[in-house]
């Protein structure tokens, strides 16, 4: 079956190559993860059936009604698969055995909850600074998504960071940084020797 996400297996290499020189590893967490948008890349179930094997899908249900159910959909095929899943915090979709939660930075507080209720989840959180990185780390998160690090297509990101910012923030942020926002596999490189890993939508479009 052809992948419709023709950029994945190419980003997936650059990010195994970024993680092996990552000033932080993080355990359980491929070095490429991939989070569903509604405009842009909304079916989870989609990329649990196609994207390449090592990669983790965070999905961003929006409130969606049937996220309950599409969670469980989309998290038996990765484990069938060999992917990772991971669903956004939210009380009304826990997650189910193999599964981990994605924390955006407003919910940072949540994390110490979450964790006493799934001391075995794996966490990441979204951070947009060095300061909210560190704290959700210490919180309890396994890992951060640092963005935006180029520019991106979100219509909610801000300014680009840029790869010399990234580097220095990570070397400041004591856990596994991932780097989102615009990531493609031309600027891939410019992160290597500082994050963990990368994470994307659209660039495996």
């Amino acid at each position: 079956m052809t992948s419709p996400y023709t950029g994945a297996a190419a980003l997936a290499r650059e990010a195994a190559i970024i993680a092996q020189n990552a000033l932080h590893m993080a355990p359980g967490i491929p070095p490429l993860i991939v989070l569903t948008d509604p405009a842009r890349l909304p079916d989870p179930i989609a990329l649990a059936t196609h994207l390449p094997k090592g990669c983790a899908i965070i999905y961003r249900h929006f409130g969606d009604p049937d996220a309950r159910k599409i969670s469980k959909e989309a998290s038996t095929i990765c484990a069938k698969r060999g992917l990772v899943f991971l669903v956004s915090c939210a009380t009304d979709v826990p997650p189910g055995p193999g599964m981990g939660v994605h924390f955006p930075q407003k919910m940072h507080d949540a994390i110490p909850d979450w964790r006493k209720g799934y001391p075995t989840c794996i966490f990441t959180a979204a951070a947009h600074d060095t300061k909210s990185a560190k704290r959700a780390l210490a919180l309890g998160a396994n890992a951060v998504l640092l963005s935006p690090v180029f520019d991106s297509n979100s219509p909610s990101a801000g300014a680009a960071l840029g790869a010399d910012k990234v580097a220095h923030m990570s070397k400041n942020i004591p856990g596994p940084v991932y780097a989102l926002g615009g990531v493609t596999v031309q600027n891939a490189q410019c992160l290597s020797g500082h994050a963990a890993g990368l994470a994307v939508v659209s660039g495996i479009i």
